[in-house]
């Protein structure tokens, strides 16, 4: 069980590590967005294949990540990627904020409410 643990830090370290280096203006453009696309994927709750379909939800996660963590790899000047993620390693050693989970929680409720609003054309039933 171990590996499996230091195998989904190494995925955390290095989803962590692409938004940070698809934000640094050292890597070209097309990549950086490709970097983008592929953190907000990482983070994102919502897979190309749902989590609750047997193998194929984890496989999607266990493949499409690690591959496109290593095409970006690739594709960024080797010390701009070492420079973060040495920065995104250090980083997953701080403490987690729980506050911080709360206020991004209570951002989504006001999104959903708003989203509920909109759809309803201000009609309360």
């Amino acid at each position: 069980m171990s590996r499996l643990s230091d195998l989904a830090h190494r995925l955390r370290v290095d989803a962590h590590a692409v938004w940070l280096a698809a934000r640094d203006p050292a890597v070209p453009w097309p990549v950086r967005a490709f970097g983008l696309f592929l953190a907000a994927y990482a983070l994102s709750p919502i897979d190309l294949i749902p989590d609750f379909i047997p193998v194929l939800g984890l496989l999607d996660d266990a493949i499409i990540l690690p591959a496109g963590v290593w095409l970006f790899v690739k594709l960024v000047p080797p010390a701009v990627w070492e420079a973060h993620k040495q920065t995104a390693e250090t980083a997953s050693h701080r403490p987690v904020s729980r506050w911080g989970a709360v206020g991004i929680a209570l951002l989504w409720l006001l999104a959903l409410g708003w989203i509920a609003l909109l759809v309803l054309g201000g009609r309360y039933y």
